[in-house]
């Protein structure tokens, strides 16, 4: 019985005997596969990046920003605006279907200044919740409490982009800087947020809602003194606003005289519809992705199977000299299995290691580099179907041939040429 160390000789003859055309098979079986991972890493890459960007503002965040009411579904002439306010922020923290509720009064034209240097960051009053609501790393100090709304303090929580530029990499905390001429002392940093090139978040200064309104109100006739820019709310189930947005929209339609079948009177973003939105493109994004690459991955399959019909031909008469000195039909199918499923495994690997390589140096260049796009990297599955499609086709490709070669007589078989 001739041993797995004698069949495996054999096989790694047999391929060595055709370098070429067992190179260029192994070549197609790899580019293949590395396709099918990279293609199937970018779609993964551009899912992962969009979450991240998501993530920036918080879990499961709905901000709902100041609108106009038309006086009719779909008419867009003689809107009324309004203004959201602290009594609707206040009705809002009554509703069951919100888990937490926050609020925002955002400025861009005022200025910063520090012993050290100036800046015209985003100042935005807010309170302790907008951390609950919110994704803000504390790195240093502590964010607002209760005691800086109430007391109407003059604290300031700095993003790591205005702590460089007031800063330039000396301690802040307990430091006084001045917003529009306003003393106002540092009591915490926020962790870097932005990613890329998009440093927005990391440029605000938040300070208590309430000296927000009462040093820096929004500007305009008719404004209320408690307007807010903006309400932010989670919903209490997770990743579904339904419920949510309903009850707010009648809240809100309620104080401010006007239908809540009026889609159009409100102005607001959901992350959660977003996020889902998002799901479902790159889903299909995966799915063309991976069907590109899959043809392409198709084409090294067809090459193994015609490199094992050529070998099985060229190699009949050899299999019939076999037949003849003793060899049975297990032996001869043996063989035939290690050879497609080698060929294919080792050019599998190849292509896996090829395309990891190509993948970790798109990672060390671009990580954080482009805002909502991560590198692509290795999806298991996708190695896993490509290796398993592949060792199949080569089995089924070497063992159906030699199958019907290995039950030839032994006579008939060594007169083929």
């Amino acid at each position: 019985m001739q041993s797995l160390s004698d069949t495996f000789g054999q096989v790694f003859r047999a391929i060595m005997a055709n370098k070429l055309r067992s190179f260029l098979t192994m070549f197609g079986i790899a580019w293949g596969v590395g396709s099918l991972l990279v293609l199937v890493g970018l779609g993964e890459g551009f899912r992962s990046g969009q979450h991240k960007q998501l993530s920036q503002f918080g879990n499961d965040v709905v901000m709902v920003f100041n609108g106009t009411i038309p006086a009719l579904a779909n008419q867009h002439t003689g809107m009324r605006p309004y203004e959201l306010t602290l009594g609707d922020e206040a009705a809002l923290r009554r509703l069951p279907q919100l888990r937490a509720v926050t609020d925002e009064l955002s400025r861009s034209d005022l200025y910063e200044v520090s012993r050290w240097n100036n800046t015209s960051g985003h100042v935005t009053g807010t309170e302790p919740s907008y951390a609950v609501v919110r994704y803000i790393p504390v790195e240093q100090g502590r964010f607002l409490d209760d005691e800086d709304v109430s007391e109407n303090r003059r604290v300031a929580v700095l993003g790591s982009k205005t702590v460089a530029l007031l800063f330039q990499g000396r301690p802040m905390l307990g430091e006084t800087i001045t917003i529009n001429d306003a003393d106002f002392t540092v009591i915490g940093q926020v962790s870097k947020i932005g990613r890329g090139n998009n440093t927005f978040d990391d440029e605000k200064i938040y300070i208590p809602i309430s000296t927000m309104q009462d040093l820096y109100p929004l500007k305009g006739d008719n404004i209320p003194k408690d307007a807010l820019s903006s309400i932010q709310y989670s919903p209490t189930i997770k990743n579904d606003s339904t419920a949510a947005s309903i009850a707010v929209h009648r809240v809100i339609a309620e104080r401010h005289g006007f239908d809540p079948s009026l889609l159009d009177a409100f102005n607001e973003w959901d992350t959660i519809e977003e996020s889902h939105v998002i799901g479902i493109i790159f889903t299909a994004m995966d799915i063309f992705l991976g069907s590109v690459g899959v043809v392409t991955l198709a084409l090294g399959a067809v090459g193994i199977i015609n490199i094992m019909l050529v070998s099985v031909t060229e190699r009949t008469r050899e299999i019939g000299v076999m037949k003849a000195v003793g060899a049975t039909k297990n032996t001869i199918l043996a063989q035939f299995f290690w050879e497609g499923l080698l060929l294919t495994a080792l050019s599998g690997l190849l292509g896996i290691v090829m395309s990891a390589g190509f993948m970790a140096v798109l990672q060390s260049l671009l990580t954080d580099k482009i805002p909502g796009f991560d590198p692509p990297r290795i999806v298991p599955w996708s190695a896993a179907l490509a290796l398993g499609s592949l060792v199949l086709c080569g089995v089924a490709a070497g063992l159906y041939p030699a199958s019907r070669a290995a039950a030839l007589d032994p006579v008939e078989a060594m007169r083929r040429e």
